[in-house]
C-alpha cells in the first residue's frame, strides 16, 4: 500500500523560507510522477510544483523561481524548497502521486489533482506579513 507522509511545515514571516519533506513508501516502480499541491479556506486544491522521476521539475506561475521541487531517490523522497514566501502561500501543502501508468507529458504541475492517486495528510504552512 501506498503511503506518503509530508513533514516540515510550520510559520513563517514572509520572506522567510520552509523545505518540505515527503517520504514515499509502498512504491515498488522505478518510475513516478510526484507533486505538491495547496489548499487555502475556500479555494480549490493547487497545483505547485510536479517532478518524473528522471527529470526535472514545473511549477505554476504562481511560485516559479522562489519553489523547488528536488528528489532523493535513493531515500524515496520529495521535497519542496520555499523560498521567499508571501502571505498568499498560507495554505495546507499535501503531497501527492500518480499511479501507474501515467504519460510523461501529463506530469506537471498543472495536471489537476484527479489525476493523482495517492495523497498524504497536508502540511500546514502559514506565512504572516
Amino acid at each position: 500500500q501506498v503511503q506518503l507522509v509530508e513533514s516540515g511545515g510550520g510559520s513563517v514571516q514572509a520572506g522567510g523560507s520552509l523545505r518540505l519533506s515527503c517520504a514515499r513508501s509502498g512504491y515498488t516502480y522505478n518510475n513516478y510522477c510526484m507533486a505538491w499541491f495547496r489548499q487555502a479556506p475556500g479555494k480549490e486544491r493547487e497545483g505547485v510544483a510536479a517532478v518524473y522521476s528522471g527529470g526535472t521539475g514545473t511549477y505554476s506561475d504562481s511560485v516559479k523561481g522562489r519553489f523547488t521541487i528536488a528528489q532523493d531517490k535513493a531515500k524515496n523522497m520529495v521535497y519542496l524548497q520555499m523560498n521567499s514566501l508571501k502571505p498568499e502561500d498560507t495554505a495546507m501543502y499535501y503531497c501527492a502521486a500518480m499511479a501507474l501508468p501515467f504519460l510523461l507529458k501529463d506530469c506537471t504541475a498543472g495536471n489537476g489533482a484527479r489525476a493523482y492517486k495517492y495523497w498524504g495528510q497536508g502540511t500546514q504552512v502559514t506565512v504572516s506579513s
